[in-house]
């Protein structure tokens, strides 16, 4: 039986480990399990912070003095994962990986390919996000195998990934984990992390924050990605419960994007004394200016930080560019550019995209956070009003759904200023549509609560504490060619037949009532996936027509395969009925029977298949 749970934060900038002695059987109370995690923070020099910058370095063959790359468990890496990473890669960004989770949760590209870094020169070799992701998952595990003394293969190990994940992208983290020597790992929405540990945090007083009928609003604006979650506060059999009720779109937004912002505002200000910076200059701007960001924002006494970026070339003279970004800039650029004090009806706007664009992340056109809020409690309102098995209840006279209880989760928050105008804007809706203002559930460390809260949950399950419920965030469909005449330049249509409803849960199955379905077997074939979070009350077997272009569906990576013809000719359309299942690590399954036959596939929201 595992000694310990461990709760592991894979982030977009940061990554964290967090453990739970499950032998003592009883809460953390203040105990700061945090395992610091060591790295190097300039060749040959090992510190172990709590937090691991979530950055590869993939440095050159003479870049380096041999053993300069050690650490303790290994004396000759030929890599650099951790805060060097990040300062060093800073210099020479063609040689750096960032974002690979950002990369990992793109379903536009192919994540098991190389492609990271992304528009490296061809002499750097490139590894794809799932390996830049498994690489991070490997420091971690050396890191907690040096320092506990314990392998963690042996451990209860939860992982978080974003509410907003699709199957594909949870599915390419386990793959990641697999990857890393980790043992079968289980999979948690980091708001549901973060909540856990707020309620880690206030133990049996939890009970004095919140009631039965309120709303917790989690919002997790992390390094690169804007999270939201509803959370209802419930009551069966006269016990409190917790449920999941809603999950927000997979937005690309985050404090990646406010470091552009302002490496963007302080560059313009450079060409206006006369002086340009080549790429690499501007990314070291961008490291410039996070640090300069960081400053303002921890010492409200400071009215300016300077920056500093290194001159490439002779014709500048003293050696260095320099900058300055003032309060004034923080407050215009973040505060009002990022989270605007706009009206709940005003919501994100689509900029009209060129005919012609640079393949990069798919980030968000409108980098209005609080307009993004408003998009989801309006949706969910409409979504849930109409709800027959809804915990949350809705009144039509209202333009959103209200919460009553918000908790802040992610870096981006350590700015107190950031905190207080989300919070201004969501009372503002509330005050307008005649509610009273909600009140903040203060947190844990923002930088470390999502990995607390992972291990905290290991302990949960074991019937201790308050348990979340909800089941899959989303309902899921997969895609069925119509029977049609061919006519040129038509494709036929295709239909959603819904396999897995919202709220189905871990371990269960569900048989998709019989129709005509012919599997194509024997020859490379294409399944077609599509999702969705507003639709409640599908149900399996609800089919929806001309599901391509549908507002209310998201398609997702699709499944490409050739399945064993198991002695029918291939090409064939092999009879089957469908059956559907949600593992107990939260991973979708399609399975398919043969009618009258003894033929059995089995289908995965990923790039592989297994009988």
């Amino acid at each position: 039986m595992a000694r310990y749970s461990v709760g592991i934060d894979l982030g977009t900038t940061h990554s964290a480990l967090s453990y739970f002695n499950l032998d003592e059987n009883r809460s953390r109370g203040e105990g700061q399990t945090m395992l610091p995690v060591p790295q190097l923070t300039a060749p040959g020099a090992v510190e172990a912070p709590l937090l691991l910058p979530s950055f590869l370095y993939l440095p050159s063959e003479e870049e380096f003095a041999p053993g300069s790359l050690g650490l303790p468990w290994d004396g000759d890496r030929s890599y650099i994962v951790g805060e060097l990473a990040r300062s060093h890669g800073a210099k020479v960004p063609s040689r750096l990986v960032s974002s690979a989770k950002s990369w990992l949760g793109h379903a536009g590209v192919d994540r098991q390919s190389p492609l990271l870094p992304f528009g490296a020169p061809p002499e750097v070799e490139k590894i794809s996000p799932l390996d830049a992701s498994a690489r991070y998952l490997i420091h971690l595990h050396e890191a907690f195998d040096h320092g506990l003394g314990e392998p963690l293969t042996d451990q209860d190990v939860i992982v978080t990934v974003p509410a907003s994940f699709d199957a594909a992208a949870r599915d390419l983290t386990l793959e990641a984990t697999r990857r890393a020597g980790f043992p079968e790992v289980t999979l948690l929405e980091e708001p549901q992390a973060a909540l856990y540990a707020w309620i880690e945090s206030q133990g049996e007083g939890f009970r004095q924050h919140v009631q039965v009928g309120e709303v917790i609003l989690v919002v997790d604006v992390g390094g690169g990605t804007s999270d939201f979650s509803l959370i209802a506060v419930t009551e069966r059999d006269g016990e409190v419960e917790l449920t999941r009720v809603a999950v927000g779109d997979h937005i690309l937004l985050g404090g990646d994007n406010m470091d552009l912002a302002l490496a963007h505002a302080l560059n313009q200000k450079l060409i206006a004394e006369g002086k340009r910076l080549d790429p690499w200059q501007f990314n070291a701007l961008t490291y410039g200016a996070r640090a300069a960001k960081e400053q303002l924002f921890g010492d409200a006494s400071m009215e300016a930080a300077p920056v500093v970026v290194p001159s490439r070339g002779s014709s500048l003279m003293g050696g260095t560019l320099r900058a300055e970004l003032t309060r004034g800039e923080l407050q215009e650029l973040l505060t009002d550019g990022f989270f605007p004090a706009s009206p709940v009806t005003e919501l994100p706007r689509m900029a009209r995209r060129s005919g012609l664009a640079q393949m990069g992340l798919p980030y968000a056109q409108d980098a209005g956070i609080t307009r993004h809020l408003a998009a989801f409690l309006t949706r969910q309102a409409r979504a849930l009003a109409t709800s027959g098995d809804s915990p949350v209840k809705v009144h039509a006279r209202h333009q959103f759904l209200h919460p009553t209880a918000v908790l802040f989760n992610g870096g981006v928050f350590k700015a107190e200023a950031l905190k207080q105008r989300v919070l201004n804007v969501l009372n503002g809706w509330l005050a307008t549509d005649g509610s009273a203002p909600l009140k903040e559930l203060a947190g844990a460390d923002l930088d470390l609560a999502v990995a607390r809260g992972a291990a905290y949950y290991g302990w949960v399950r074991q019937g201790h504490g308050l348990r979340i419920r909800g089941g899959t965030a989303r309902a899921y469909y997969v895609g069925v060619e119509s029977a049609s005449p061919a006519v040129p330049g038509m494709e036929p249509p295709v239909r959603a037949l819904c396999v897995a409803p919202f709220g189905m849960e871990e371990g269960t199955q569900a048989d998709v009532p019989p129709q005509e379905f012919g599997l194509v077997v024997g020859e490379p074939t294409r399944f077609r996936f599509f999702a969705s979070n507003v639709r409640r009350e599908d149900r399996v077997g609800t089919t929806l027509d001309d599901a391509v272009g549908s507002d209310e569906l998201e398609e997702l990576a699709p499944v490409e395969t050739t399945l064993n013809a198991k002695g029918a000719r291939e090409g064939d359309l092999t009879p089957v009925n469908l059956q559907a299942a949600i593992t107990e690590l939260g991973s979708l399954e399609l399975r398919c029977l043969e009618k009258n036959g003894e033929g059995r596939w089995k289908l995965e929201l990923n790039v592989r298949m297994r009988e």
